[in-house]
């Protein structure tokens, strides 16, 4: 995307580097109160002795940008275009600094997001589901009417929700862009057979307040398996996506202007890469997007494990991605030689895909590697670590922790330090708005 058409978007993050840190950012050092975010950061804290409470997340400065530009420059060699997922971090800084480095657009989950996003100026915004919700279509109506340089595609997949987007939109003095959703048995939303999507396709080209633009997926739920079966049944569905595609355009249905199709979440954006980028029919002019999101942080987790770049990669000559985000929590008590309980929870951290991974520890200033020493259980407010023989964890100590799935970390913690190579002095502040 073009620097002129971030602008309101990066004037907007800018702005919001003025709000004052106070009491609402439980972890962040009292001495830094009364600070804007920038003024804070220019201090240049650290973690540990500069006053910050535990637990705290941190993202890792130099691993952000190398995740950032690792996916643009792959996209681009690859042919494909990028509208990453926000609901990844709901952080419009972030949300800014992809774009820059050529995101076309933004993902949306739901209207809330969607008007968060707005709120910050985002010009171009996919929303990766049917949105059938009147109030939020009427507000809509009103963003699109305000601002003609605000482009809007989303979803449908059933005549029943054109019917009601219809309805809402009557009197919109723009159309709202369309993709019909292709899903699969054993998937999420989307149509499960060809015919049900004929005839959702034939009734959105034919409502008076939409736009049949193209065709998107979600290929993620089909399967999280990396062997050759779970692969191969990942392309398959979307080659299915492709031949809909063709299909609904040999009919005529799609509006003027390239055909959209999109896939791809975090976990499989090198086989739907490889299906929509293989040639189209003469004539069809077809725009592919993916809208992976948790490429920006990666994790020590599900995406490491998943990701074809991540621990066992899948893309041949590129740097895989590194962990940006991890937490610190301290050794609050040492009940037995096989148990210590760490100073953060399920409040905290995230658990739905993973325990949290013990890596390094930290003692009157010295940091050694952790090994040895797992997860089994969180409660509320406390991490459970056992102990193996012989280990040195002792109450006071840091632990840091690796972390799985960066969407239920981020989702916790509306103001997250960025932190040099040191891993402790604090450069910058991303701020979340879930």
């Amino acid at each position: 995307m073009h620097s002129s058409e971030n602008a309101a978007l990066t004037a907007a993050v800018r702005a919001g580097r003025e709000e004052r840190i106070d009491w609402r950012f439980r972890s962040i050092a009292p001495a830094l109160a009364g600070l804007t975010l920038d003024e804070a950061a220019a201090r240049r804290a650290n973690l540990f002795d500069d006053g910050f409470f535990g637990p705290f997340v941190v993202l890792d400065a130099a691993a952000l940008e190398h995740n950032l530009a690792t996916m643009a420059a792959w996209c681009a060699a690859r042919g494909i275009t990028l509208a990453p997922h926000g609901k990844t971090t709901m952080a419009p800084e972030l949300f800014a600094r992809q774009l820059a480095h050529g995101a076309w657009g933004l993902t949306a989950a739901n209207a809330g997001h969607l008007r968060v996003y707005r709120a910050f100026g985002v010009p171009r915004i996919m929303l990766a589901n049917q949105l059938v919700d009147p109030s939020a279509l009427r507000w809509l109506a009103g963003e699109l009417a305000a601002d003609p340089g605000f482009e809007f595609v989303c979803w449908v997949d059933s005549v029943r929700g054109v019917e009601l987007m219809t309805e809402a939109l009557a009197g919109s003095p723009r159309p709202v862009d369309v993709l019909v959703e292709l899903g699969a048995d054993g998937g999420r939303t989307g149509v499960r057979d060809t015919a049900t999507a004929l005839a959702i396709a034939e009734a959105a080209a034919n409502s008076p307040a939409l736009r049949l633009r193209g065709t998107g997926g979600y290929e993620g739920s089909l399967s999280h398996g990396t062997d050759e079966a779970a692969l191969a049944k990942i392309s398959s569905y979307v080659d299915e996506m492709r031949e809909l595609t063709i299909s609904l355009a040999g009919k005529g249905l799609f509006a003027e202007g390239p055909v959209l199709v999109t896939g791809g979440g975090s976990a499989y954006f090198d086989r739907v890469a490889d299906e929509l980028t293989k040639p189209w029919p003469d004539g069809l002019d077809v725009l592919p997007i993916l809208r992976s999101g948790a490429y920006v942080t990666h994790d020590d987790g599900f995406y490491r494990e998943i990701s074809p770049l991540g621990e066992h990669p899948r893309i041949a000559g590129v740097e895989g991605f590194r962990p940006a985000l991890h937490a610190w929590a301290q050794v609050t008590s040492k009940p037995s030689d096989t148990l210590a309980l760490l100073t953060a929870g399920k409040r905290d951290l995230p658990f739905d895909e993973g325990m949290p991974e013990p890596q390094l520890l930290r003692r009157n200033g010295v940091v050694t590697e952790l090994t040895g020493h797992t997860v089994p259980k969180m409660n509320d407010q406390h991490t459970f670590l056992t102990l193996p023989p012989g280990s040195p964890v002792d109450v006071g100590d840091w632990v840091r922790l690796g972390l799985s799935h960066p969407c239920t970390t981020f989702d916790k913690w509306p103001l997250v330090p960025v932190v040099d190579a040191d891993g402790e002095t604090v450069t910058g502040f991303v701020r979340t708005w879930f």
